[in-house]
């Protein structure tokens, strides 16, 4: 589903990524782990097709994603690390101007559910500044909860969330895949990633130093496989 080859971004002189190479299959869940400023974000929009890689390739679906973006964009999901709602709107507002740009049903009974998901349909007709930063994170969720797309990627995704909010996003995740869908998370939460990934993939230097599958690693041996490839820093 998602193959990276060579992947290098840079801006201005500096390198963020030099040479990402990394394969995600149907049905898989990778997370990808590593130090502040280790790109991971910047890997995660190049992915989305909301940057365009220095150098390398981009294969969505068996498509070239860096010549032709569009014909992955309508299949995926991207949830930044960042809310990114408008403040000044409500909650059913913000989600009807995301279904409407992406094409998809924005009619009341639709939005209204997705909100009933993510449990936001008590405060459909709140304006957003009201929120707290987990009721943002779940709204930016909301778009992509009712179906729809085959890869969600998701920058931690569990930032700004209480205990309730981790428990119900690990389980949505879980159910996603379950359907057969795929997810690239980008996360400092050690203990997420082992509830939900299939695969570990560590971020060091640009490039993916580590890649192994989950089965078998224990929260203290990934903290060890990440000293070993970060040299600590978390």
């Amino acid at each position: 589903m998602i193959s990276l080859r060579g992947i290098t971004k840079t801006f201005g002189p500096t390198a963020v990524l030099d040479g990402v190479t990394l394969d995600v299959t149907a049905g898989e869940c990778v997370a990808l782990l590593g130090a502040n400023g280790a790109g991971k974000s910047t890997l995660l929009r190049i992915v989305a097709t909301a940057l365009r890689p220095t150098k390398g390739t981009l294969t969505l679906w068996n498509e070239d994603a860096v010549r032709a973006p569009e014909r992955a964009r309508g299949r995926l999901g991207f949830v930044a690390h960042g809310a990114h709602v408008w403040d000044d709107l409500t909650a059913i507002e913000n989600l009807r101007v995301w279904r409407t740009l992406a094409n998809r049903p924005s009619h009341a009974d639709a939005l209204m559910s997705a909100l009933a998901i993510v449990e936001l349909d008590g405060a459909a007709h709140e304006r957003v500044r009201t929120f707290s930063a987990g009721m943002k994170r779940r709204l930016s969720l909301a778009r992509w909860v009712d179906g729809g797309v085959d890869l969600l990627l998701l920058d931690e995704p569990f930032t700004g969330l209480d205990q309730r909010g981790k428990k119900w996003l690990t389980e949505f995740l879980l159910a996603f895949k379950a359907r057969g869908g795929t997810a690239l998370m980008a996360t400092h939460d050690f203990s997420r990633s082992l509830d939900l990934a299939d695969r570990l993939a560590i971020l060091a230097d640009g490039v993916i130093a580590a890649d192994q599958p989950r089965a078998g690693v224990d929260t203290g041996e990934l903290h060890a496989l990440y000293r070993l490839h970060t040299g600590g820093a978390e």
